[in-house]
């Protein structure tokens, strides 16, 4: 169950281009590639088109659109959305999904559109999976035609073995 908490952690890696813009004090920079940026002063929005990658130290999204939003006096994140082919991947875990929001205020990720978060060999998917950053915790829901699902294989050379 451990893994599956850690590996849940990757939706952080939205969280962290919200913090990274917000002026936090992660001393990796955060590079953003795409074919585009569309920014909208009157909007407050930041739009990265096409083969969106953004790094931060250990963790790449890969995404085909990115929206940051700003407001309030300061221009701070509101918020930070990906659509289409979201994919967070930070050494051997990886989650991915149709559809991604970071909500700095609440200090909450969802992901939705065939949600699906590995780690090694182990998976849980659902219909959509939100994380709580700052309670580190994460609940998975089901859909009126699927259910949750994880698969979590037990490791160590140890497992099953008599003393």
């Amino acid at each position: 169950m451990r893994r599956i908490v850690s590996c849940l952690a990757l939706l952080l890696a939205l969280a962290t281009a919200g913090y990274a813009a917000q002026g936090g004090n992660n001393k990796e920079p955060l590079k953003i590639k795409s074919d585009t940026l569309n920014t909208d002063n009157e909007k407050k929005t930041a739009t990265f088109e096409g083969k969106v990658v953004a790094r931060q130290g250990d963790m790449t999204l890969y995404t085909d659109r990115l929206v940051v939003t700003y407001s309030g006096p300061n221009n701070e994140v509101s918020q930070v959305e990906a659509f289409g082919n979201v994919r967070i991947v930070q050494e051997e875990r990886q989650a991915t999904g149709a559809h991604g929001i970071y909500d700095p205020k609440q200090a909450r990720i969802i992901l939705d559109g065939n949600p699906k978060v590995v780690s090694g060999e182990d998976v849980v998917t659902g219909r959509i999976i939100t994380y709580y950053v700052n309670e580190q915790k994460s609940v998975v829901t089901s859909g009126p035609k699927e259910r949750v699902e994880a698969v979590i294989h037990p490791g160590g050379k140890n497992v099953g073995a008599k003393p």
